[in-house]
């Protein structure tokens, strides 16, 4: 494709010998903190359905991608082109049902794994899951890939009732006042609501953060409408329950 190809040469332009004097000096550290800054506004913008932000921010990520490819590039590492041919082969490969018309009746998830243990000697269900991505989708994704073995609960009830007997662990760990075990029994009573959420089809770390988004709205509505450095915790909670009624109502 023409256009993706001029993409590729304005960025070899850019740290190119009369290039911009910025792009120049960036460095593949640099880019961590300039993807995940993208990735999220990315995210943002799948969240309010915006298409012309979606757009933007798609390009923005692409450019970053070519950008870290050209670095990769200079020196001598690997190119655009290198990064294309493997991908494709990756995922030509992991599509047997679709371009090499195997029939062997196994479920798509457990011929994936089969394919990926074939690629790697090193092959593990939990290999690769970045300790650098934000806790509460780490937890998701680890609860997914073993699920995918059948090491998971049978039915939702069963959580349910995993998620008392963390919530109980968590009170005797409060009544010893034993620091350590409160932080071990809150984190599996995270681990475990990940797994609700997965029963649910529901990704907790969106879930969160749209519960974020909530709380933050109606506080900001409470702000409006009362001085919170001396309002009472009753009227605040008043104009709580006013905005979540309002919410509610659609107004």
């Amino acid at each position: 494709m023409k256009e993706f190809a001029k993409l590729v040469e304005l960025v070899g332009a850019l740290r190119g010998k009369e290039g911009c004097p910025w792009d120049k000096k960036q460095s593949l550290p640099a880019f961590k903190t300039y993807l995940l800054e993208e990735v999220y506004e990315l995210i943002e913008a799948i969240e309010k359905d915006n298409a012309k932000a979606l757009k933007e921010e798609l390009g923005d990520l692409l450019f970053h991608i070519i950008f870290i490819a050209q670095i990769c590039a200079e020196q001598k590492r690997f190119d655009i082109k290198d990064i294309l041919k493997d991908e494709y082969r990756k995922m030509y490969n992991r599509h047997p049902h679709v371009f090499m018309r195997e029939t062997s009746g196994k479920p798509i998830q457990k011929r994936w794994e089969e394919i990926k243990k074939e690629e790697k000697a090193d092959y593990s269900l939990l290999s690769n899951i970045p300790a650098s991505i934000p806790a509460l989708l780490r937890a998701y994704v680890i609860s997914r890939r073993v699920s995918r073995v059948g090491f998971d609960w049978k039915k939702l009830e069963d959580i349910y009732a995993k998620m008392q007997e963390e919530i109980n662990e968590l009170r005797k760990a409060e009544d010893a006042n034993n620091a350590a075990a409160i932080k071990e029994e809150i984190g599996d009573l995270l681990f475990t609501i990940v797994n609700i959420s997965r029963f649910h089809g529901i990704d907790p770390e969106d879930a969160l953060r749209s519960t974020s988004e909530k709380f933050i709205r109606r506080f900001n509505y409470i702000e409006k409408n009362t001085d919170v450095s001396t309002s009472s915790l009753s009227d605040m909670d008043s104009l709580w329950d006013e905005v979540k009624n309002m919410e509610k109502q659609g107004d």
